[in-house]
């Protein structure tokens, strides 16, 4: 699967809904379902609609809104779920069921071959019921579950032909890329159907093992923004992004419209209650910064030289930092400049002198930057008269 061409299924009206201080509003669904379609995401994810009556209301709501996005439902694998999920309009159906022995017996205590059964007896009653609905099977904390027992899930229900596709959940975010790859290939290459990734991020993994799911046959990636999701969440949408842009930037330009993302973002930590990470990947407040004297040199001389992303291409804006004891003449001769001061090269180098010293026992704000420039140049110009 080329990176340019997979399948962003953003799950922020499921998953998100799931981390432990969202409490979306009907409307801030809404606002958040067209906010990411705007952004260029065309497959949405929402919370069963079996889990209450206010969940049920949000997916009709949603599916009913006219936007140009498959709308799915999260659904136990379970009849009746499905039935209600249909009965809302939506036009997926993404079934989920435990396959590690870990979690089979604290969830439904059933064997191998009974999920394969129950799965395959719901897939028919989606079928019969709504025959052109796209269907996806997903096999929950699917990287703790021996290899030998997935396959005895994925190749019998791949054998009926019922699945659009199939998911592969690392539901406690404990995989690795190694791992992510091992697993997703072999289902890959074995059934030959399309393969949806669902990482958790619990370990920190879960940009990485995204990028392993799709170069090893995942046509799928789950995201949420801002990585929203249960404990530490999942695979951030501005994450993934960013990897779709580092290795195609035309082709994600053109997809996605990336200066939105940094309003979406904040938007979605605002109706969260959360403030956006000062490091998070692309939105964060410090994603280009830059202060070290001989990063900013070269970054005044040539951005790429420090940053793999533009922040002009997300309509954001890098910053310089002048004012402290690492700064170098080149930061202080762009900022003299910009104050419409043309130094010589000794003056600008006294003044570095001057920020360094006096940034070693204080903080020092631009205006204090400001000051010891402006000292400099009425000394440079004492001399000169």
């Amino acid at each position: 699967m080329s990176l340019s061409d997979v399948v962003i299924v953003d799950t922020t009206l499921r998953e998100g809904e799931q981390f432990i201080h969202a409490d979306f509003s009907s409307e801030a669904k809404l606002e958040i379902a067209r906010a990411l379609v705007a952004f260029g995401v065309d497959y949405l994810e929402v919370t069963s609609p079996a889990a209450s009556r206010r969940s049920r209301e949000d997916a009709r709501a949603i599916a009913g809104a006219g936007l140009p996005a498959t709308v799915a439902a999260h659904v136990r694998c379970h009849p009746d779920d499905a039935a209600i999920a249909l009965d809302t309009g939506v036009e997926a159906l993404h079934m989920v069921m435990a396959t590690s022995p870990i979690l089979r017996a604290a969830s439904h205590g059933k064997a191998i071959s009974e999920v394969v059964r129950i799965a395959a007896d719901v897939a028919e009653f989606v079928r019969k019921r709504a025959p052109d609905v796209t269907l996806r099977f997903s096999s929950e904390d699917a990287f703790r579950c021996p290899l030998g027992d997935l396959v005895n899930v994925y190749l019998p229900l791949a054998e009926l032909n019922l699945f659009d596709r199939f998911g592969i959940a690392d539901t406690t975010g404990a995989a690795t890329p190694d791992r992510v790859a091992e697993v997703v290939g072999l289902v890959h290459r074995l059934t030959g159907t399309p393969i949806e990734f669902h990482g958790h991020n619990d370990i920190g993994c879960a940009v990485a093992n995204a990028h392993a799911a799709i170069t090893n046959g995942a046509t799928h990636i789950n995201t949420s923004v801002l990585g929203l999701g249960e404990r530490n969440g999942i695979t951030p949408l501005e994450g993934l992004i960013a990897v779709l842009y580092a290795t195609d930037r035309a082709g994600t330009m053109k997809r996605f419209r990336l200066d939105a993302l940094p309003a979406l973002c904040r938007r979605v930590a605002e109706l969260a209650e959360v403030a956006v990470p000062f490091n998070q990947v692309l939105v964060g407040e410090t994603a280009f910064s830059h202060k070290a004297g001989i990063h900013t040199k070269a970054v005044y001389n040539d951005p790429r030289a420090y940053e793999a992303l533009d922040p002009a291409d997300f309509g954001l804006t890098r910053e310089i930092a002048v004012g402290h004891r690492l700064t170098g003449w080149n930061a202080v001769r762009v900022r003299a400049e910009a104050l419409g001061m043309r130094l010589a090269l000794a003056d600008l180098k006294e003044a570095t002198a001057r920020v360094k010293h006096a940034a070693d026992d204080q903080r020092l704000s631009l205006d204090d930057v400001d000051r010891i420039l402006a000292e400099v140049a009425s000394e440079a110009m004492l001399r000169t008269a």
